[in-house]
Parts: C-alpha cells; structure tokens; sequence
C-alpha cells in the first residue's frame, strides 16, 4: 500500500481518483489548493507519490511542486491537467515533476503511473565504494556526509551505481530516471549530471562521475 497526496481543485475529480486509489489499497491525503498541498504534503509527511494538479485556482502546480522540492519532498510528482503539449509536458519535467497525465485520462492508468512511481521510489540501497543511496531519505551519504538528491537524480544514481566501474549507456540512464514517452534532451540529462557530480564534489567523495562522450556516465 502507498500513501499518495492528491491535490486537485475538481471536487469531482478528486472525490473519484481519491476513491479509485483507495480500493486499489492505498492511502490519500486529498488538498484542493496550492497552499493545502503545502502544508500537507511537506518534506515530515512519508509519502510515496504526490499528485498535483497543474491548474490550482491559488497557485501554479509547477511553482507547488519547485515549493514542495525546496522544503525536501522526495516523493514522486505525477502532474494532472489539461494542458498537454510537449512544450507543457517539459515545462513540468522541468519544474520537478516525474510523470505526466493530461485530462481527460482513464482512472485504470493513473492507478497504473502511480503503482510505477512508487515502486520506483522503493529502488534498493545501491552503494559504490563509500557511497550510499538511501531510498527512504532520497540522498547520498559518503562517510557522515549527507546530500539530498531529488527523485530524478535518485533514479539516475541507482542505475549508475548498480553497474560501478562500468559505463552505464545514456540510453539506459534516461529509461531508469524518466518515465516512458518522456522527451529527454541530451542537454538536459547533461545538466542533471552536471548537478549530481557537483553533489559528490560537496561530500568530498572519491568516488567521481565521468562522461564517456558519445557512450554514458561511469563511477570511478
């Protein structure tokens, strides 16, 4: 069973997904504003997925999800709305989130996304030298030092860290730390790499995240 916050403004809407995910076995905690979904949903609440609505009638999803990873939510964010170009599916890629549901959208696969999200949010303990992922913290600990790392950066750290010493293909990064059908520019999975190599820069690790150009990433 998961525990998924849902915040959405259609009390329809929210009444039948909150009803959904409950006879499947899992736990809601319902906000239908912005500012609920804040108070609710903070980094002390041991969520497994967090679903935001994009058109809050206080807020923009996207500013409550960039909020939600700020104060230290880990958990993984699917968007609903009914914004559902490519330029508004990256701009939510962008602002945080790991999956995207536009409306309309069959009940049956949001349950399916969100069983997905929360397995993916279970990844094993992966440990590379003196490097340790810790899935129920989102973070990476070397010796006493920690850093938190957001789901995304998780993601590709585990699939990196599972195979050490071996370069791990960018093909394979990408499947791990996005959802299917997502659109992934090189440059942006070249950004994240840039953020978790200056997180192991922080911990002083001697373990170093390397680009092999034109093949993936390897721990050395």
């Amino acid at each position: 069973m998961a525990t998924i916050g849902l915040c959405e403004d259609d009390p329809a809407i929210r009444r039948v997904v909150g009803q959904a995910l409950g006879l499947a076995g899992h736990s809601v905690i319902a906000a239908h504003t912005g500012g609920e979904a804040l108070r609710q949903f903070g980094p002390e609440v041991d969520l497994d997925v967090v679903i935001l609505d994009i058109g809050l009638p206080d807020a923009d999803g996207r500013d409550v999800c960039q909020a939600l990873r700020s104060a230290g939510q880990a958990a993984p964010v699917l968007f609903l709305t009914a914004l559902g170009t490519v330029h508004d599916r990256l701009a939510g890629f962008s602002a945080g989130a790991d999956d995207y549901l536009p409306k309309p959208f069959d009940v049956k696969e949001l349950i399916a996304r969100v069983e997905a999200l929360a397995r993916r949010g279970r990844t094993p303990v992966a440990a590379s030298g003196d490097l340790l992922l810790d899935p129920t913290r989102h973070s990476l600990r070397c010796r006493d030092s920690e850093v938190a790392l957001t789901p995304t950066e998780f993601r590709m750290l585990a699939a990196i860290t599972s195979r050490p010493g071996e370069v791990v293909r960018r093909r394979a990064v990408v499947a791990a730390a996005w959802p299917d059908g997502a659109i992934v520019s090189e440059n942006t999975v070249d950004s994240y790499i840039r953020r978790v190599r200056r997180k192991l820069e922080e911990l002083d690790s001697p373990v170093s995240l390397q680009t092999v150009r034109g093949v993936g990433f390897v721990l050395r």
